[in-house]
């Protein structure tokens, strides 16, 4: 076997499947030992080959494994007793393994060739799924970009370079409409070996594609000195998020916003009919459902800590917007604060307003009488 030739072809596989040498290595010398016990050994044989590319050598040999004390060898091809073992090797111990050299073949019958065959292209299989597998474990809970390659029913294949990912109805955004060719970013929210290869699960609905985008965008999130405290969303439609830090001279909400808005928007490019909240985190329940419920004005709140319940009483006028849009914004917020959150017309506040409208309305009128009943000066006559 022309060796240098044969290791020439190694290299050139691995460029053409991408993949390390080692990895084309040991799928050859499998293939290899099992064409060898094929043609020139017996059925349950321990054949082992080792390529030196170095000195452009191969070696063959047959590998027997020394069976315990008081063990009675059941397969005579490829176990010894530990006598059998020590003439052939003084220090062997049970449990060990021993090497008998071979002699060096070059060649190999049809079916011999066929079986190596084989074996190289299920290696090789296995070794690329492998490599698949570990890179885009590397890339779990994280964005990549993607390409939409195909829809097959209600699923998106989503094309990410060398495997597909599949997008599944629930990790689709709902006002979304998804084509062919259409590029966009995804989540990696799950990375699993099958029979068949990685299977790669993506979303674009997750609270977590948000929080993905923002580190994408905001420097000081990448390196945590602002940190997301909390994120509520209702993909597709609007989503709140908590920001914190421990710098005293950085502004959290001003940071992640960004100059005129910049960061955000770019955000926005991404998910363009979705509206985003920023807020600032507070440890203190009371300022953090205050923030939350933001644009809302709140009068006050009761919390009963057993439940986790807080009762929050805000002006009539303010009542539409603390509940939001079919409940949308305290139903964020409440999600956001992690507190049960009943939002209830506040009669004080209203009593007071209309008191104060009242007196308004009675200072303008008294006014508008007052002006009406004073005597115009007289004009200088100019004779």
């Amino acid at each position: 076997m022309q060796i240098a030739e044969f290791l020439g072809a190694i290299k050139l596989l691995a460029d053409e499947k991408n993949l390390p040498e080692d990895i084309i290595f040991e799928a050859v010398e499998s293939a290899l030992a099992a064409a060898y016990r094929k043609d020139y050994g017996k059925p349950g044989q321990q054949i082992k080959v080792k390529i030196n590319p170095e000195n452009s050598t191969m070696k063959v040999s047959r590998v027997f494994n020394v069976v315990e004390e008081g063990e009675e060898v059941t397969n005579p091809e490829s176990q010894l007793n530990l006598e059998q073992a020590m003439k052939l090797k003084k220090t062997i111990k049970p449990g060990e393994t021993i090497e008998t050299p071979l002699e060096v073949k070059d060649d190999f019958g049809r079916v011999a060739a066929q079986t190596a065959k084989q074996v190289i292209i299920q290696r090789l299989r296995e070794a690329e799924r492998d490599v698949l597998y570990d890179e885009f474990k590397s890339k779990e809970k994280k964005i990549v970009n993607g390409t939409i390659q195909r829809l097959e029913g209600s699923n998106v294949i989503v094309d990410l370079g060398k495997i597909n990912g599949i997008m599944l109805p629930s990790d689709q955004i709902p006002s979304e409409r998804y084509y062919t060719g259409q590029r966009l970013k995804v989540w990696v929210s799950e990375v699993e070996e099958t029979g068949r290869g990685p299977r790669i699960l993506v979303s674009r609905s997750k609270s977590e594609f948000i929080e993905g985008l923002f580190a994408q965008e905001v420097p000081e999130i990448e390196s945590e000195s602002i940190k997301i405290s909390g994120i509520a969303r209702e993909a597709g439609s609007r989503t709140k998020i908590a920001v914190s830090t421990e710098d005293e001279n950085l502004d959290p909400v001003g940071s992640v916003v960004g100059q005129r808005g910049t960061r955000v928007q770019s955000v926005l490019t991404e998910i363009p009919n979705e509206k985003i909240d920023i807020i600032l985190y507070d440890e203190d329940p009371e300022v953090y459902i205050t923030n939350a419920l933001s644009p809302a004005k709140i009068d006050k709140i009761k919390f009963d800590k057993k439940n986790k319940v807080a009762k929050i009483w805000v002006a009539n006028d303010q009542l539409s917007l603390a509940i939001g849009k079919q409940g949308q914004n305290v139903r964020l917020a409440s999600k956001l604060t992690n507190w049960s959150l009943d939002i209830v017309k506040d009669a004080e506040a209203q009593e007071a307003k209309k008191v104060k409208d009242k007196a308004d309305k009675k200072a303008k009128e008294d006014e508008e009488s007052n002006d009406g009943g004073e005597s115009k000066p007289k004009e200088d006559v100019i004779e």
